[in-house]
């Protein structure tokens, strides 16, 4: 799945991402850590794949989005 990065915080390595329908969802350090990032800047597209469903749906990996 796409979405854009909105915010990032490079001291805890987390922040959130705005899905394309608009939704906000965050992402912590482990799912940041696992797509091997080293910085993460708002507005850039990125790649994340989700688990769990509806209100326990979490990011468990973000990467940048390549062509």
């Amino acid at each position: 799945m796409q979405a854009t990065a909105y915010t990032y915080d490079s001291e805890t390595r987390s922040g959130s991402v705005l899905l394309d329908d608009g939704t906000p969802l965050p992402f912590d350090a482990a799912a940041f850590d696992a797509g091997g990032l080293l910085l993460l800047r708002p507005g850039q597209r990125v790649r994340i794949e989700l688990t769990g469903e509806g209100d326990d749906r979490r990011i468990a990996l973000i990467t940048l989005q390549t062509l």
